[in-house]
């Protein structure tokens, strides 16, 4: 358990829709915009944030700009000479960033952190920006004769669940066809304006051709520009926040529970350590054995909503097959009983995850977490969860090789 409570006092998303070049603007503008308009959502002054943590993976490559932290001292003057740090982890670059804020506030050393996650990568070709995500991978030994590495690496993740569990494809599309449909109640969804028939959620070569093997285009998620940012604070801060806001210390949502688990990069090697007659990647379930158990929670039974990553429907499927809502090569009954649905008993992607809400891909963990604040504190707006005490997030980076996770929820302080 965690030596000290973080709170999260609230954050901001830019709308992924936007396409940052289009609008002439640049990564700095995307940042500075972001932190002054997360800093006036949660009505806190720029003074009294005393630590900054930048999830990114590749702005050096996208945009040509790297040592993000730096912006910090273009939010406001009072951030001029405030401490911050950059982290990567590929998709899970975000994640990385909270929970090194995390460690800060634990540690003493701050009581208040701002964590930024942020990416722009719709302003060059589509070869450009698959070479750039490449690195995610092992580049210089897994899938070599490619240049599209994400849509081929998940595509034998689709034939290993084809082959041991004989996957019915149908339940994927029904995934994909749930994350856009969700995105359109998401006011800050890339897709939210998209028009699909039904035909694009299943084999048919022009509404939804081939990308790779058996991964077809709804099967993918949006890469996007965008970025999110949440605030984190001590019980001590997050005390004077409530007191000054006039509201309940024990109203501001809380991390209850976090899980962090590096894989070995190698795809292979991954599949070595599966277990023939069990979990296809053993981590995944560890990972969620151990944040519940951070978080005192016994079961799923326990979590209303999960945010998990979508970067292709194979992806949700897999993380939910790990989860232990059924056994492993069994998750197709969560989406043929409805459990996933938004009235079902566990939620999963209701914002529109990253097929339909987008995949900034550093600001991704830091959404998956401002979306689960969303949910706990009621302000979700037309994608709310009924009565959400506790969300989970599920994020990772690469062929899953850094995964991590946090549960939001409330004190009772």
């Amino acid at each position: 358990m965690s030596a000290q409570k973080v709170y999260i006092l609230g954050g901001y998303q830019s709308d992924f829709a936007q396409n940052i070049a289009r609008a002439n603007q640049s990564v700095s503008d995307l940042f500075v915009d972001t932190v002054r308009s997360g800093l006036a959502a949660c009505k806190l002054d720029a003074a009294e944030i005393e630590v900054g943590h930048v999830g990114n993976f590749v702005s050096s490559l996208f945009s040509g700009q790297a040592q993000l932290g730096g912006f910090f001292g273009h939010v406001d003057p009072a951030m001029r000479y405030m401490p911050a740090s950059s982290h990567e982890a590929a998709c899970a670059s975000g994640s990385m960033a909270i929970l090194a804020a995390m460690a800060d506030l634990e540690a003493g050393r701050y009581d208040t952190a701002c964590v930024l996650g942020i990416e722009i990568m719709r302003n060059v070709s589509g070869e450009q920006a698959a070479a750039n995500l490449r690195p995610a991978a092992w580049a210089s030994q897994e899938w070599t004769e490619t240049d599209f590495v994400w849509p081929c690496a998940f595509n034998n993740m689709l034939a290993l669940y084809e082959e041991r569990y004989s996957l019915n494809k149908d339940y994927l599309y029904a995934i994909s066809k749930q994350n856009f449909a969700s995105a359109r109640l998401n006011p800050n969804a890339q897709t939210r304006q998209w028009q699909f028939k039904d035909a694009s959620f299943s084999n048919d070569e022009s509404a939804n051709p081939v990308v790779s093997g058996n991964i077809r285009k709804q099967d993918c998620g949006q890469i996007t520009d965008g970025a999110a940012v949440v605030f984190l604070a001590t019980q001590a801060k997050a005390s004077e926040y409530a007191a000054r806001h006039n509201i309940a210390l024990s109203s501001i949502p809380t991390i209850n529970g976090w899980g962090h688990i590096n894989a070995p990069i190698s795809f292979k090697e991954k599949l070595r350590l599966s277990e023939p007659e069990g979990f296809l990647f053993p981590h995944i379930n560890a990972l969620f054995q151990q944040t519940l158990k951070r978080a005192g929670i016994n079961s799923l039974s326990t979590i209303d909503g999960l945010e998990v990553h979508d970067c292709f429907n194979i992806t949700e499927y897999m993380i939910l097959d790990h989860s232990g809502l059924y056994p492993p090569g069994e998750a197709w009954q969560a989406i043929e009983n409805g459990d996933i649905s938004r009235s079902g008993k566990l939620p999963v992607n209701i914002s529109g995850g990253l097929m339909g809400l987008g995949h900034p891909v550093g600001a991704t963990g830091v959404r998956m977490l401002l979306d689960s604040y969303k949910q706990i504190a009621g302000s979700a707006g037309d994608y709310q969860i009924d009565n959400a005490q506790n969300v989970m997030t599920f994020n990772l980076g690469g062929s899953a090789t850094t995964c991590a996770s946090f549960i939001v929820g409330k004190t009772n302080t």
